[in-house]
């Protein structure tokens, strides 16, 4: 068996003196979608931010295993990542508000070496998100906050990324958006896209993902396929909550 494309080992995050990582371990392996759920302010999002170079790395280490190499996560810039094919959906939209659409798709385009000319890249995105096509030329700060969560999958995807990290991208949503971000989602995972997703819709994590861990207070507690997780009475009420019915 190949080893993974992302292997984290006892990671580490600390803000000042308050360790929100404590020594976390988990692979992902390429076409894999894993899904990592649990309460707010277990250091999901914290997590997400370290693996993408956004926050630094107190302990431990995480090797991201891509064709151009082996980079070691914390000792390179969230530019060079981003490069080498690791793309993050942040909480809250991805999106440059001042730009129009279209021009968030071609600056994502160009981070990143691709194979496919931009036209071909962007038409393939506009099929799989009509919506955005018809608000090619509007300025991404006056899309609703569906379409520019869509747009921050899509600025993520339009070169195909090596792994996705997805963090919480129903945030915010109505019912019908939430499904639609979904369906893209499933769609990702059927074509082989390595996804990493962090989401408080427990329910519909454990049913996009093939494995899923749990995190509370920095650590992991459980984890296993994510049809076995979703359907273990334990885990659903003593640590998914609340969050598990939405």
């Amino acid at each position: 068996m190949s080893a993974p494309i992302l292997e984290v080992t006892q990671l580490q995050v600390a803000y000042g003196a308050i360790k929100a990582l404590r020594g976390v371990s988990f692979s992902l392996r390429a076409g894999e979608t894993v899904a990592i759920v649990g309460a707010n302010g277990a250091g999901k999002t914290t997590l997400m931010k370290a693996l993408s170079g956004m926050l630094p790395v107190a302990g431990g280490e995480a090797r991201l295993r891509v064709p151009a190499g082996e980079l070691q996560i914390g000792s390179v810039g969230a530019h060079q990542l981003a490069r080498a094919g690791l793309l993050h959906v942040p909480e809250g939209r991805g999106t440059l508000r001042q730009m129009t659409v279209e021009e968030n798709l071609l600056l994502a385009w160009e981070i990143r070496p691709c194979s496919q000319p931009f036209e071909a890249a962007v038409q393939a995105v506009f099929e799989r998100f009509p919506r955005l096509n018809e608000r090619r030329t509007q300025l991404a700060g006056n899309l609703s906050g569906g379409e520019q969560q869509m747009l921050s999958l899509a600025r993520a995807i339009i070169n195909r990324p090596q792994i996705l990290l997805v963090d919480e991208p129903s945030l915010g949503l109505s019912p019908l958006l939430t499904q639609e971000v979904f369906k893209v989602l499933a769609e990702l995972r059927d074509s082989g896209v390595t996804t990493l997703i962090v989401e408080q819709n427990v329910r519909r994590a454990l049913a996009l993902a093939q494995r899923a861990y749990v995190l509370a207070q920095g650590v992991f507690i459980a984890e296993g396929p994510a049809s076995e997780l979703a359907s273990d009475p334990a885990i659903v009420a003593g640590y998914l909550g609340h969050g598990s019915a939405h």
